[in-house]
């Protein structure tokens, strides 16, 4: 990235982020296959310590202990899935990018895994699509994206991911553009991407016996490199060997 041509608009963009190179906010750890085999480990030095007395009652003790090592090896288990299941929703540093929208309608924004999964995380904007494929035509495009830490409900919300809130305040190039929402992924956004599935980088417009009964949809579609910078704070810059090393496209995500 070309820090020398940087404006005081990338500058004000980026103060919230203390960058790193670790792509994932794992805020506990995760127990290993190696940490599983110790815990079995020790639960069979527990099961041999703790057999005394009569042949009669050591296998019945032992069946006992053996129960006990099972349900602690569950409740292990369960941990990890639980903690699997609250990862980032499996995005590595590189990701598919889609902005799309109905010609009359707004800008929807979707981030997938690969062009095939469903999105990780789909927002609506306030801005009307024409307005913003206006302001890209004229030069570089950042959006960022502000969502606010609720003190009352910091407690409840600790385990929510910074891609699973809810709603957004949207400036583009530093001018408040309304806000925007997170939105599951319907049949007619499926439809949108599955029909831009083969095209890895690429603008344009899909008739509507494509896009759906609602008429033609406007798309452009690129990689982006994505970058956390803490729980709070993500980054996605377009992938384009064309820009001469500044992303035409930067989205960023703040929670302040």
């Amino acid at each position: 990235m070309d820090t020398t041509s940087s404006t005081p608009q990338d500058l004000s963009s980026k103060r919230h982020f203390h960058w790193t190179n670790k792509v994932g906010n794992e805020d506990s750890e995760v127990p290993t296959s190696e940490t599983m085999s110790k815990i079995i480990e020790e639960e069979t030095k527990e099961d041999d310590k703790a057999v005394p007395g009569p042949a009669a009652t050591s296998q019945a003790t032992r069946k006992k202990l053996q129960a006990v090592a099972i349900s602690r090896l569950r409740s292990v288990l369960t941990v990890f899935g639980k903690n699997r299941s609250n990862l980032p929703f499996g995005l590595g540093s590189r990701v598919v990018g889609t902005l799309f929208g109905y010609r009359r309608g707004h800008v929807h924004f979707a981030f997938q895994k690969d062009p095939t999964s469903k999105p990780a995380f789909l927002i609506e904007l306030a801005t009307p699509i024409s307005g913003l494929v206006r302001e890209m035509a004229s030069g570089l495009v950042r959006i960022a994206l502000e969502c606010d830490k609720d003190k009352e409900k910091e407690a409840e919300k600790k385990g929510v991911r910074l891609l699973q809130e809810p709603l957004w305040r949207t400036y583009c190039n530093g001018k408040k553009s309304g806000f925007a929402t997170r939105r599951e992924c319907g049949e007619k956004d499926w439809d949108i991407l599955k029909a831009v599935e083969p095209i890895s980088m690429g603008a344009g417009v899909l008739p509507g016996a494509e896009a759906g009964s609602d008429g033609e949809v406007m798309y452009m579609r690129a990689r982006f490199e994505r970058i956390v910078g803490s729980r709070d704070s993500e980054a996605f810059y377009m992938m384009n060997p064309d820009s001469n090393g500044a992303p035409e496209l930067s989205v960023y995500l703040l929670r302040v």
